[in-house]
């Protein structure tokens, strides 16, 4: 398999990815690495590219009285960037880091703006892709407000079954919202 092979694939599950799209995207798209622990966005930073995970395990992150809070993890087959940075050009609160060796195809936003502009299917491929991305975030939102620490820790194992042996307990913890002694806790019950 080609480098965007797996870009092409992801994008295709949407739309349809005619050869004048795919001749652009290739043209636009840069390869990029990151070292397990390495930033791929600082808080500090307007977030100017979108990537897209070839291979590794990336986590969304703040920090608050000291602690990094997790957010979301992103892996193999999907996007990862700063959202409210990327559309608004401003910077926020959130840090990208690598949790294992990662590989990524990346598009800085004036390539986003021209694909945008020249191909209307990309529009709805954004449209679409998003849409399973707020369900997500809707589910998580749910789970957060309204689910036992357990029930927390189950949806999340179902949801997350393919990645959850590659994240320290820590971080998984700090994504439900919970103490790593009662995320233990639950683990030990099962």
């Amino acid at each position: 398999m080609l480098p965007a092979d797996a870009l092409l694939l992801h994008i295709g599950q949407y739309i349809r990815v005619s050869e004048p799209l795919r001749t652009a995207l290739l043209e636009r798209v840069q390869a990029a690495s990151y070292n397990k622990g390495e930033l791929l966005h600082d808080a500090r930073r307007v977030c100017i590219r979108s990537d897209f995970i070839q291979r590794g395990l990336v986590r969304l992150y703040y920090q608050h009285d000291g602690e990094k809070i997790t957010e979301y993890f992103s892996a193999e087959g999907e996007w990862v960037n700063s959202p409210n940075s990327l559309v608004k050009q401003t910077p926020d609160i959130y840090y990208l880091e690598a949790l294992e060796p990662t590989q990524t195809l990346s598009l800085h936003m004036r390539d986003l703006g021209y694909l945008f502009d020249n191909f209307p299917e990309m529009e709805r491929y954004a449209r679409l892709s998003m849409g399973s991305v707020f369900g997500h975030l809707m589910d998580r939102i749910t789970s957060l407000r309204f689910t036992s620490a357990r029930e927390k820790y189950d949806h999340f194992c179902r949801t997350h079954h393919d990645i959850l042996h590659r994240l320290p307990l820590g971080m998984v913890a700090s994504y439900l919202g919970i103490t790593q002694e009662t995320l233990s806790r639950i683990r030990a019950a099962r």
